[in-house]
């Protein structure tokens, strides 16, 4: 059975480019089968040269995850360019509309991982489905308040190039452990990393996007 990773996050806080660098470097690094599933808004925009009416909302939701559903099927691992969570949160800001919810929670329920982009990248104007600068705290703060409202963990993303990339890393160390083969170059790394992480930690302000989890931000851990 495949696992699922979703990649979450306001506009603009690097879920793209993170996919990009987390699937080449699995792929490059492990044995695993690796998918990434884009997001299909874009390519909706795209193709509409337009953004989505209230009422194509939810066929975008779903056909989101109809295409991850159908990468699982021949892959070990499928990283989620965005989920029908984000679209069900921009359904209830831009529209006023909070039906999509149950569905986009039911499918998040079933990510294996999440992985939060934090917002210290700076915003960049990119096709028709960017709103501006001024959504991204707001939707940064439904994201959390959705997660955390279900019970669901994330685990929050930080820094640019490498350094992002190595923190998605150490996060999905203990889901990827398990898949790994002592050929695979990464799990030498996994092994190393676990010797320096710390015990476990809480925030009481998860859903405060000012927070960003600064004890996690203080940690000076060997990259993978």
């Amino acid at each position: 059975m495949a696992l699922h990773i979703a990649l979450l996050g306001a506009e603009s806080t690097g879920k793209s480019q993170l996919g990009l660098a987390l699937t080449a470097h699995l792929r490059d690094q492990t044995r695993l089968r690796c998918a990434l599933v884009p997001e299909y808004l874009r390519e909706w925009c795209e193709r509409e040269d337009r953004t989505p009416r209230a009422d194509e909302q939810r066929a975008i939701a779903e056909e989101q995850w109809r295409r991850a559903e159908a990468a699982a099927v021949d892959h070990d691992l499928v990283i989620h360019d965005t989920t029908p969570l984000m679209t069900a949160i921009y359904s209830e800001l831009l529209f006023d509309d909070p039906s999509l919810y149950p569905f986009a929670m039911q499918v998040q329920a079933r990510m294996d991982a999440t992985l939060l982009m934090a917002l210290d990248l700076p915003w960049i104007a990119d096709g028709l489905q960017r709103d501006g600068p001024h959504v991204r705290q707001p939707v940064d703060r439904a994201i959390r308040r959705a997660l955390r409202d279900a019970g669901l963990g994330y685990s929050l993303v930080t820094g640019t190039g490498p350094d992002r990339l190595g923190q998605a890393l150490n996060a999905l160390g203990p889901l990827l452990r398990p898949r790994l083969g002592r050929e695979d170059g990464l799990f030498g790394r996994l092994l190393q990393r676990e010797d320096h992480l710390g015990g476990d930690w809480r925030c009481e302000h998860c859903d405060d996007p000012d927070c960003e989890h600064a004890s996690r931000l203080a940690e000076r851990l060997p990259r993978i």
